[in-house]
């Protein structure tokens, strides 16, 4: 079956307008053009627009998605299987969150009593899962399964106001980084004080701290296009210089 723009938007619920941005940057583009100079759209258009709509609901990037899909060893049957295991995973951080909520309305109606570190429990969860899904696999095979494990518990166990205290020091790391950063010498007074305080914020998630491990993370900050973009938002060569100052910290360098 074929169909036109206004056709196929209505089927898969999106304007024809995003359809027509997919065929100018090349995502999706039309089988062929009708003799009136209609786009139309096959199965084949069909099925890829299907797999364009489930990167999207992950939240995917265009230009990624772009590069996946066309991408010579793209697996069409191996991607909706992937789609499926996330989406499940999805499911289930939505569950916790779900049950999170009901019980504390329970608790505002008297029904049952609810601990402050509860309240935050599914959202603790979903961190820990969300950080998983993304760094897992790296984490695991560079500091071990037990190590990994330790610091989720960690997370778990975090109370409120270590919550508070872990997120003011990620920001105060951020702002001393950028300024230490404008200096340019990672061993400036700043830039070791920046180190210290990525200490301190590790250690609330670190079930035991070494020199060694913190130096290695710091290299993983550069070598990990993902840690290194968070790093580099701002100001393209923060990651660098963070594992430069973390290394004089440890005394790796």
């Amino acid at each position: 079956m074929e169909y036109t723009v206004q056709h196929l938007g209505k089927l898969a619920g999106i304007s024809t307008r995003t359809l027509r941005y997919y065929d100018e940057i090349e995502l999706l583009m039309p089988a062929r053009i009708n003799s009136s100079g209609y786009r139309i759209y096959g199965q084949d258009e069909v099925d890829r627009l299907q797999q364009i709509l489930f990167y999207r609901e992950l939240g995917i990037p265009l230009e990624q998605i772009k590069e996946i899909i066309t991408s010579p060893s793209f697996d069409g049957t191996r991607a909706l299987k992937d789609h499926r295991e996330q989406l499940l995973d999805k499911r289930k951080q939505l569950d916790i969150l779900i049950a999170n909520v009901e019980h504390t309305i329970a608790s505002k109606e008297g029904r049952i009593t609810m601990s402050n570190d509860q309240k935050f429990e599914g959202f603790k969860q979903k961190l820990i899962e969300d950080n998983e899904k993304q760094y897992g696999k790296e984490i695991r095979e560079k500091y071990g399964d037990e190590q990994v494990n330790k610091s989720n518990q960690k997370l778990k166990n975090m109370t409120q106001e270590q919550h508070d205290e872990v997120t003011r020091l990620a920001e105060e790391v951020t702002e001393t980084l950028a300024e230490a950063f404008k200096l340019g010498d990672p061993a400036s007074t700043l830039a070791q004080k920046a180190a210290d305080l990525h200490k301190q914020w590790l250690m609330f998630y670190w079930s035991e701290y070494s020199k060694e491990a913190h130096a290695g993370l710091a290299q993983m900050y550069v070598d990990d296009e993902r840690f290194k973009a968070y790093y580099d938002v701002k100001q393209p060569g923060t990651a660098e210089f963070l594992r430069d100052a973390i290394h004089i910290y440890t005394g790796g360098h």
